[in-house]
């Protein structure tokens, strides 16, 4: 999922890509653990999704937060 794409989601939407990318990317880290993991490039891709997704609900907090003190 691209950036703009993630910023078309809503707050709600986010937070489940959110969750579901760390629950992913723990079952990465106990295939490669344990040797069965055939695709290492998805472990990349995975953790650069979560950066992504944390960055932009960032984005939104800082947001919320000028909107409130410039009232």
């Amino acid at each position: 999922m691209k950036t703009e794409e993630c910023r078309a989601l809503s707050t709600e939407e986010i937070h489940t890509k959110l969750l579901k990318a760390r629950e992913e990317m723990m079952n990465f880290r106990f295939q490669q653990a344990s040797g069965e993991l055939a695709d290492y490039t998805r472990i990349r891709f995975t953790r650069r999704q979560i950066a992504r997704l944390l960055t932009i609900l960032k984005e939104r907090e800082s947001a919320e937060t000028r909107e409130v003190s410039n009232e």
